[in-house]
């Protein structure tokens, strides 16, 4: 005999409904060394900060693609304390393109609110995307960090829209975002400021306002608010196998939709990069995260090894294959 007795769960229903917002986390941190040796705790500051400064209701979903076991271990205490809705783990790294297909899929909201695990979220930060997303329209990206360099990329719908002369629509144009913000942005991505700087010396700003809500006509990949019905149709159909890259063809294929990609106007999120430092630390302590502050050199002395002619590209292929014999990575 096959089954005894009937399912308890037989003809009930589930008391769970999906909230509006689903916020959606993808994290990859395969060990606790090298360049990953403290992202352990940039994740936690990631975590925490949409735990304290996420208002409104929403389902919070992490998928993670192939991390450690410490790592693993703390995103199960946040789901068994109630604090993650859905936790996927996977036993292999899928590419991010290969996850963000599964984890756009799996989030039951109307709007995804997707990050990176790198990202610190400030108070206020989800009713400020909602608020563009409900003023504009035909939205398909939020962002919560204006970042100049973003302004030429994928931004046909945005041009094209600015075009039609709207009649509720004022568009100004200079220098608006502050020099601090960019500034952070490029030590967070590993970017020389000055250099940065320098390449957009003659770049001026453009701001959206409309209904008296501001925001400035570009988003970013790492961090925004969207439909879901637009992601499923801008993410790639087929597997990639790539562990990086195609974010641009995902903004490109979102504009392609016709979709305005737009940020807010003020900075509501941080990207923090492999490592929290001294000054983000402080900033992280004032919305009540202990942290620890990482010394970086911004500008490291190069090494006595890079001086050795071609002794470059033999490093990053000795690099490559330590990185395939430690993670069992495999051509096959």
């Amino acid at each position: 005999m096959g089954r005894f007795g009937v399912s308890p769960t037989r003809n009930k229903q589930s008391g769970y409904r999906p909230a509006r917002v689903t916020v959606a986390v993808l994290t990859f941190i395969p060990e606790l060394e090298g360049y990953y040796r403290h992202r352990l705790e940039v994740l936690r500051v990631c975590l925490e900060s949409i735990l304290r400064n996420t208002d409104g209701e929403y389902d919070l979903i992490v998928f993670d693609n192939g991390s450690c076991q410490p790592v693993q271990e703390y995103l199960a205490g946040l789901r068994d304390a109630g604090k993650i809705d859905i936790l996927m783990l996977s036993a292999r790294n899928l590419g991010k393109i290969g996850a963000l297909q599964v984890l756009f899929n799996a989030a039951p909201g109307e709007l995804i609110a997707y990050c990176d695990d790198d990202i610190l979220f400030h108070p206020g930060w989800l009713p400020a995307h909602l608020e563009i997303f409900d003023t504009y329209p035909n939205v398909g990206m939020v962002s919560g960090l204006p970042v100049r360099s973003a302004y030429g990329r994928a931004a046909t719908a945005n041009q094209a829209w600015m075009a039609s002369h709207p009649p509720d629509l004022h568009v100004t144009e200079q220098r608006w975002i502050p020099d601090e913000w960019e500034r952070d942005w490029a030590l967070s991505t590993g970017r020389d400021p000055d250099e940065l700087f320098e390449s957009q010396r003659a770049q001026a700003d453009l701001k959206f306002e409309m209904n008296r809500v501001e925001a400035y006509p570009a988003a970013n990949h790492f961090q925004f608010l969207a439909p879901r019905t637009v992601l499923l149709q801008a993410i790639p159909g087929e597997w990639t196998g790539k562990l990086m890259g195609n974010m641009v063809e995902l903004d490109q294929a979102v504009d392609a939709q016709g979709c305005l990609r737009l940020s807010t106007a003020q900075r509501y999120v941080r990207h923090i990069g492999n490592v929290v430092s001294p000054a983000l630390a402080a900033e992280v302590r004032e919305i009540g995260i202990d942290v620890h502050g990482r010394v970086v050199a911004r500008r490291p002395r190069r090494h006595w090894l890079l001086y050795i002619p071609r002794m470059r590209p033999l490093l990053k292929k000795l690099y490559g294959k330590l990185y395939d014999i430690l993670h069992h990575v495999s051509d096959e």
